[in-house]
């Protein structure tokens, strides 16, 4: 099996590289000339996407190939008292830099939405601003030039009182958006609501691909062996794969995510590194019939914890290094 770390947005290596720099609600009010409080947003943008591609770049002289963008690019973005203000076109030449350093690398890079981007809701005006989100990440990936590789990772949801009708109102939300955004998404379980077989079903019912947390499977399940569940979850990025949208996106191997609890009063929250035990029982009882995979490390410490599970991970039987970010196992 063929394993590739990656980490998320920010670096604790790389110093003054912040890819989300932001300016308050309150602060932009009260700037009086509106016109140049949204210049200064998009400046605050354009510093954010140079950071992202100094990041890229430290991940390249460090064989990084798997990483996660920070959704936080452009302050305020969305926001209801900016209306319909688009910066993307405004930062066209940004985007289009970074996006082209990640596919001139052959890079894997998502998106992680935040939680309040959640299709399962009830209300109205909460499903209204979620797919406009999910329409604003998905134009992001286009102003980058990338195609449909490049994917944005969300939750279910929560349950509201009834997780049965909660999860065909997500089917439902779902499968209404434009087919487009529909197929830039992967679903994750999460660590209290929608456990990794509850998330899988729903997966498999809009033809999503399921991006297993194994640390959330851990705090959140009925029982379940993560291992047994492991071909359902790799058939759905297999039969992604069969729909031949372009040849980047055919050739995505599954994604995990890895964390390790801060600790037994915390076992939800992450820690700074990621234990090597878990990890390693999980990938070598996967490794049979799984020929790639990729790793999204969910630790505080960013790439420092890359490094160090690498480091771990290279003392483990069976497993030889290829470089400083990917191993076979």
């Amino acid at each position: 099996m063929l394993i590739r770390l990656g980490y998320v947005a920010m670096s604790t290596v790389v110093k003054n590289a912040s890819p989300s720099k932001t300016m308050t609600a309150t602060n932009f009010s009260k700037l009086l000339d509106r016109e140049a409080a949204i210049r200064k947003l998009q400046r605050i943008g354009a510093e954010n996407l140079h950071n992202t591609l100094r990041l890229l770049r430290h991940n390249r002289a460090h064989d990084i190939m798997v990483f996660r963008f920070s959704s936080r690019f452009i302050p305020l973005l969305g926001h209801e008292m900016l209306g319909d203000w688009d910066p993307i076109p405004a930062l066209s030449a940004e985007f289009e830099e970074l996006g082209g350093y990640a596919k001139q690398n052959n890079m894997r890079v998502s998106f992680h939405p935040d939680h309040f981007t959640v299709l399962s809701t009830p209300r109205k005006d909460v499903l209204q601003k979620s797919v406009e989100d999910l329409e604003r990440h998905s134009a992001m990936l286009n102003a980058m030039g990338l195609g449909m590789e490049a994917m944005c990772n969300i939750h279910v949801g929560g349950s509201y009182g009834d997780k049965i009708k909660s999860a065909k109102r997500f089917v439902q939300n779902f499968t209404a958006m434009r087919m487009p955004i529909q197929q830039r998404i992967t679903l994750e379980n999460d660590d209290k609501t929608f456990n990794a077989l509850e998330t899988l079903e729903i997966a498999e019912q809009v033809g999503a691909p399921m991006v297993l947390d194994v640390h959330h499977h851990a705090v959140n399940n009925n029982g379940e062996d993560v291992v047994e569940l492991w071909p359902r979850i790799q058939e759905t990025w297999l039969a992604r794969a069969r729909l031949h949208l372009d040849e980047a996106s055919a050739a995505l191997p599954p994604k995990i995510h890895v964390s390790s609890p801060k600790g037994e009063t915390e076992p939800r929250s992450h820690a700074d590194y990621v234990e090597v035990g878990p990890v390693y029982t999980f990938l070598k009882s996967i490794a049979p019939i799984t020929p790639k995979l990729d790793i999204m490390i969910e630790a505080k410490m960013k790439d420092s914890a890359l490094f160090k599970l690498m480091e771990d991970l290279k003392g483990q039987e069976g497993v030889t290094a290829l470089d400083e970010a990917s191993l076979t196992l």
